[in-house]
């Protein structure tokens, strides 16, 4: 035996190199856990497939529908269509672009309110099998109805006066007068004045009407007003 040999023997078993220690191929857990994922997969496709069948198809059978016997389109009796109640007025021709009158008439007169009536009382209801007890009326003890009660007499005329309007010219008060007694009817009995004053240096008749008190002539202003006319409560 030689000394290289000797060197040999003389090895140490740890400083030797270590081959790793593994086995050859996939391990079972994997390949079970791999199979498992893939029938998850299948399982989920299938619902899918499943449920969206279901939801596509509905009710339906699918049977087919057949046509109408005759025309698939028929002559209406009226070619023009059907007449509409209120077809041609204003709200139709606008709608259709027709050019419609728009203008407001600014003459219209106030419309008067309608006297209401009471509704008469209701007659009060006789119970059956209630004893009904009369007081004896002594004679001449029934008061005469009273006679209805007669308005106040208003103001004087001239207590309350208002102004129609003030003009260069007598003769155009005048025709101011005639065209609104008019178109109101209710100044006509009022009876008119026309005024003359002289202001700065220039003259002008003032058309005023006795309206009786305070109240009446703000109300007939107003009703004036209402349809576009001029008029004021007038000092004197």
């Amino acid at each position: 035996m030689n000394a290289g040999e000797d060197y040999n023997d003389d090895r140490l078993p740890w400083l030797e190199t270590v081959e790793d220690d593994y086995s050859e191929g996939p391990s079972v857990l994997r390949i079970i856990l791999l199979v498992l994922v893939g029938l998850a997969i299948i399982a989920a496709a299938a619902f899918g497939w499943w449920w969206y069948q279901r939801t596509a198809t509905g009710e339906g059978t699918g049977a087919l529908i057949n046509a109408q016997d005759g025309d698939y389109k028929v002559k209406p009796d009226e070619p023009g269509g059907m007449k509409v109640e209120g077809e041609g007025d204003t709200v139709f021709a606008a709608s259709e672009g027709a050019t419609t009158n728009g203008s407001v008439d600014v003459l219209a007169v106030p419309e008067t309110p309608v006297d209401g009536k009471a509704a008469p009382k209701a007659s009060p209801t006789q119970v059956k099998g209630a004893s009904r007890v009369v007081a004896p009326i002594p004679t001449g003890a029934v008061p005469k109805a009273a006679a209805p009660t007669q308005a106040a007499p208003g103001p004087s005329a001239g207590s309350a006066t208002i102004q129609l309007g003030s003009f260069p010219t007598e003769a155009e008060a005048n025709a101011a007068w005639a065209r609104l007694s008019k178109r109101f009817s209710y100044l006509a009995p009022l009876g008119k004045g026309i005024a003359r004053a002289d202001v700065n240096g220039k003259t002008f008749y003032r058309l005023r009407v006795n309206a009786g008190s305070n109240g009446q002539a703000r109300e007939l202003c107003g009703k004036l007003k209402a349809a576009g006319e001029g008029c004021f409560l007038a000092g004197g």
